[in-house]
């Protein structure tokens, strides 16, 4: 059995009759994890090989986990800060902060893959534009080479630690206040400027081989009247062909309020995969999954197995104990520790 185009999670912190019964149809391909699923780190390793052994080849695991208050395993796991910090000592030291990027997408992607955990969804692409709800600190700056250089330094970092990066949320979305996750954010901008803009860290890390790119919830009014991950001018025209993007293409979460303008879930799934995207998610909705299962009818492409195949973690990562028994891991533990202390107060 080959993997399918969609991305669901499960309920707890062990696999129920229901979960294993959904994760072998043929029209699931991975697993994305949430706080919900983390009760330490023994729970959270027997739950990775559980649903890595309900099929082969096995199903990808993932997980949002960033930094800051994006960080779904805390107890047991590294703090990682806000990159919103590396950007500002990128302002002072720009060497000093692409090192420290590169020491947190290490330390990110090797306590995950020591789990079991295949990739995260990382890093934010998008511009720090000051007003945004929902990307607020997750964006390392506005200045588009401080993102693209510290971008590309936590993918080294991700890459060391055995796992892909996926960028997003393209082709940007800084500038729009509104939170697609409880509303319809529209941003009114000419394509021109987005492109001379937003888009710029996007294609720095396109061109440097980024393996994964999640598209935005947003509607850009200018360029099409359907939010970004269910647009094929975006996704095709935009992002296949004038960016030269050839890697896996993760819709944003099809249960968000934005992205419910598309209909019910099964037609808004056809939506994404039809324009573009090689894996939907579909997050904390048992019942609609069950019904995207029964109902969506659609045979992923060879094009698309490839690129998801790569998004497996590397084979035999190093454990927790050995990590913590190697100089170089607790010294990147112990500077990426010290961002964004200041004046005695631990970064939120």
């Amino acid at each position: 059995m080959s993997l399918g185009p969609v991305m669901l999670d499960v309920v707890g912190t062990e696999l129920t009759d229901d979960d294993i019964r959904r994760l072998k149809h043929p029209l699931v391909g991975g697993v994305i994890l949430f706080k919900r699923n983390y009760e330490n780190n023994a729970q959270l390793k027997a739950l990775t090989a559980s649903i890595h052994a309900v099929r082969q080849p096995p199903l990808l695991i993932a997980v949002d986990h960033e930094g800051g208050r994006v960080q779904r395993f805390r107890d047991g796991f590294t703090k990682i800060p806000p990159m919103r910090e590396f950007g500002k000592i990128w302002d002072k030291n720009p060497k000093k902060a692409k090192e420290l990027a590169t020491e947190a997408g290490w330390i990110l992607a090797a306590e995950l893959r020591a789990h079991g955990v295949d990739f995260s969804f990382t890093p934010v692409l998008d511009m720090d534009y000051g007003d945004s709800l929902v990307i607020g600190d997750r964006a390392f700056h506005l200045n588009s080479q401080a993102i693209s250089d510290l971008a590309y330094a936590l993918m080294q970092g991700l890459k060391k630690g055995g796992m892909a990066a996926v960028g997003k949320h393209f082709p940007g979305h800084g500038f729009v206040v509104a939170d697609s996750h409880v509303s319809m954010p529209v941003d009114e901008r000419e394509f021109d400027q987005i492109a001379q803009h937003d888009m710029q860290p996007f294609r720095m890390l396109i061109d440097d081989g980024i393996q994964a790119i999640m598209p935005a919830h947003v509607i850009y009014a200018k360029v099409d009247n359907k939010p970004a991950g269910f647009s094929p001018r975006w996704l095709q025209k935009v992002l296949r062909e004038r960016l030269g993007f050839n890697g896996v293409i993760f819709s944003d979460d099809l249960s968000m309020e934005a992205a419910t303008a598309g209909g019910d879930v099964t037609t808004r799934a056809l939506e994404a995969l039809n324009a573009g995207c090689d894996m939907v998610l579909l997050c904390n909705q048992p019942t609609m999954a069950d019904e995207l299962l029964d109902n969506l009818s659609w045979t992923i492409s060879a094009q698309s197995l490839s690129r998801l195949a790569r998004m497996h973690g590397h084979k035999h990562p190093l454990t927790m104990d050995a990590l913590h028994e190697s100089a170089a891991f607790v010294d990147a533990v112990h500077q990426v520790a010290q961002v964004g202390i200041v004046e005695g107060e631990l970064f939120s």
